[in-house]
């Protein structure tokens, strides 16, 4: 388990994976995240468009995997009419005051990214550690 903080103009997914490559982390999930960010940067969904907004945003939620250093993670944030908005996490998110983050490594698990013909995204594949 890993506590981290970010802080003002941090970019919220370059940290993410630089902290994880800086600790050699092979499989990483996100248990909790609570901040808020000033530039928010999604690719939204068909993978075509990005949305950007420079605008204050609670984190309302940030899931997914860091595999290797890569991050594969959704965000939903709320405005401050509490109205909400929400897609793939891009890089450009930047942390307003501070985002409180906790990662917790997947030691029963090794993982990599395999092209999939059926989606056409290099894929992330959980593969189990045995210990013998």
């Amino acid at each position: 388990m890993y506590c981290l903080r970010l802080v003002n103009g941090e970019d919220l997914k370059d940290k993410i994976e630089d902290f994880c490559k800086e600790k050699g982390l092979d499989t990483v999930v996100i248990f909790s995240s609570v901040g808020c960010i000033k530039h928010f940067k999604v690719r939204l969904a068909k993978a075509i468009a990005y949305m950007e907004i420079d605008d204050h945003f609670e984190i309302l939620s940030l899931n997914g995997t860091v595999s290797k250093g890569k991050a594969h993670l959704h965000i939903a944030v709320s405005d401050d009419k509490g109205q909400c908005l929400g897609g793939h996490l891009a890089k450009g998110c930047i942390v307003d005051t501070t985002v409180e983050l906790v990662l917790g490594e997947l030691k029963e698990y090794t993982s990599e990214r395999r092209y999939d013909a059926q989606t056409g995204y290099d894929e992330i594949v959980f593969k189990e550690v045995c210990d013998e």
